[in-house]
Parts: C-alpha cells; structure tokens; sequence
C-alpha cells in the first residue's frame, strides 16, 4: 500500500473527500488537567522534594555561604578538578575564586577542550530552569558552557536561583520557544541511569554518578 492510499483511507475515515485547505488551529489546552503543579509550599520546596526523589542532593544556602558549602562538599567527595563555565553568576558568587583557595584545580570552558573533560572529577555550573514539578535541571550549551560539562565528569554540581524555577514543563517549553534552544539543551533528572544490560539498573555509565544542587535562598 502506498503512502497515498493510506492517506486516502484516513481521510475518508473522517469523512473528508478533499485535502484541507489550511492547517487546522490546535485544540486549547485544558490548564486544570495538563498542569499538574498545584502547591502550597512554594516552588523552591517543591523542585527540592522533586529533585531528592530523583535521587540528587539538595542544598539550600545564601549566596555569601554558597561558595563555601560547594567546598565542603567537595572535599566529602575527595574531588581533586574542576570544570566550570563562563559563567556570570557562578564568578558572582565568587566560587571559582573559593574553590581555587581551597587547593581545587578549576579550568573554565573557554580554555580547555572536550578531551580534557574526561580527565575531570566534577563539572560545576549554574542552569537555565530548574522545574518543580519533576525536580529536572535544564542546562543550554553556548559558546561558554559546554554541554558536556554537566555530561562527562562523575559528578554534578549545579547553582539554582529560585527566579530561574518554572512551575512545570509546560512553561519550560513556553519559555524555550521565546529564548531558544541555544545549541542544545539537557534536562537532567537525577543521575545517569541505564538498564540496558539484563535489566540491572547501574548509575553512572553513560554520565554523572552523582548529581548534587545547591539551591540559593
């Protein structure tokens, strides 16, 4: 059967006898059923339940502390390098700067190479969005911040601004249809996860082991 008489067939099975003449208007969105965040406890505190039920550690500091929890942290972690982007609000925070102190090997994304990434303890960045409703972190790659910074390292640290979190996927995609894509973007969910092999769940194979979030307040 060729692909114009399956046409055909599904055009008759709606009871049309001609192509339309114009693209139908899509139906309206029913807001009550297809949004699904409906807290009383704030977005902050919703994203932060979400994202520890998807298995990523939660945070939530002032920005004068935050540089220093992100050390601590480290240092629990026995992380030696550091990959960072260009990144504004991360040098306002003066964590780059911190980390330095503190003996950490940190290299920006303009002055090193994917290669280089994979020798990497832990890439630490801010986020694009962060949504409540499945506690995701959405990450845009630029020219300053490479997509594999949040990819390659074992571990994942992300700075999440509370301005920055959306209710649900919804106003994520409404905001990414405004702002755009940049060169790609990663919702990350929890750590990498696979079951490919006889389905034993293993963490870590194709990406970050551990995926922690220091959460502004």
């Amino acid at each position: 059967m060729s692909e114009l008489d399956v046409i055909s067939r599904v055009r008759s099975a709606l009871g049309r006898t001609e192509p339309l003449s114009a693209v139908p208007p899509p139906p309206e969105i029913d807001e009550p059923i297809t949004r699904l965040v409906h807290s009383d406890i704030g977005l902050p505190e919703l994203f932060a339940t979400m994202a520890q039920k998807n298995a990523m550690g939660v945070q939530r500091g002032r920005p004068e502390d935050i540089a220093g929890l992100i050390v601590q942290f480290l240092q629990s972690k026995s992380v030696k390098s550091i990959a960072i982007p260009v990144s504004t609000l991360l040098e306002k925070l003066h964590i780059p700067d911190a980390l330095r102190a503190a003996g950490f090997s940190v290299k920006r994304w303009d002055g090193m190479t994917l290669d280089e990434l994979y020798d990497y303890d832990c890439g630490l960045t801010d986020v694009d969005f962060a949504v409540a409703e499945t506690g995701s972190l959405v990450v845009r790659a630029a020219a300053g911040h490479g997509r594999g910074i949040s990819l390659v390292p074992m571990i994942h640290v992300a700075v999440v601004e509370p301005k920055n979190i959306v209710p649900d996927l919804l106003d994520l995609f409404e905001a990414v249809a405004r702002q755009g894509t940049g060169t790609a973007m990663s919702l990350i969910t929890g750590p990498s996860k696979t079951s490919d092999i006889e389905m034993n769940l293993v963490v870590g194979v194709h990406g970050p082991m551990t995926v922690q979030v220091f959460l502004l307040e």
